[in-house]
């Protein structure tokens, strides 16, 4: 991947923003997974970063508790590793991966896995005609963000009480704010639970998978 990084974010130039795996013969639904990352930072996002790598065990999970063969698990790749204020860069490249994930198996249900900064951007693009659900891990929720995309959709968020980090208390108050605009939304906090997802590993990745296998359409 190449970056060019003037101004307050970068260009992709040369690849895409969605990476997919192996692409069933029929596609009844997808699950898009996105990383966490930095508050700021242009430095170009790599795979083999801890964000990136610490989503690997979820996907791996979910693949395990889908009961078919006929969902397509996806990667969001950014261009850079920071949000960087009014840029939101990884916003644009969830964007584009939605649109490239729409012309490479059309127009399927799709569920958002995103922890920390990734959680914050699945939250923010909810609103897409294709998303019928979101699983934020730990996500960083600032004040005053956005609800009304999550209008009709489904939302869980799993978050530490030991997280120090993102603050397990403004994502409950975000959650409670998007059931008031018409989300099915859940918190569910994780007793000794930390922002990495270390602790308590297994329920992290027991719980994805099932919350995802039930936001999928039969």
């Amino acid at each position: 991947m190449t970056v060019d990084e003037r101004g307050s974010g970068a260009v992709r130039t040369g690849t895409r923003a969605l990476v997919a795996g192996e692409v069933p013969s029929r596609v009844r639904a997808a699950v898009l997974f996105l990383h966490g990352g930095r508050a700021d930072s242009l430095a170009p996002s790599r795979p083999w970063h801890a964000a990136a790598l610490r989503m690997r065990p979820f996907e791996r999970a979910v693949a395990s508790a889908l009961p078919d063969d006929d969902v397509l698990l996806a990667r969001v790749r950014y261009r850079v590793r920071g949000w960087n204020g009014a840029a939101a860069d990884p916003l644009r490249d969830a964007e584009e991966a939605l649109a490239e994930l729409a012309r490479l198996v059309g127009a399927v249900p799709v569920v958002l896995v995103g922890h920390s900064m990734g959680g914050r951007t699945a939250l923010r693009v909810a609103g897409a005609s294709s998303v019928r659900g979101v699983l934020a891990l730990a996500p960083w929720c600032p004040d005053g963000e956005p609800v009304a995309q999550l209008r009709d959709r489904d939302l869980v968020v799993l978050h530490g009480d030991r997280d120090r980090v993102t603050d397990p208390v403004a994502a409950r108050s975000f959650v409670e704010r998007a059931g008031a605009a018409g989300a099915r939304a859940e918190f569910r906090g994780v007793p000794g639970g930390d922002h990495a997802m270390l602790r308590r590993a297994g329920f992290w990745h027991r719980t994805a998978g099932s919350v995802v296998a039930g936001m999928l359409p039969r």
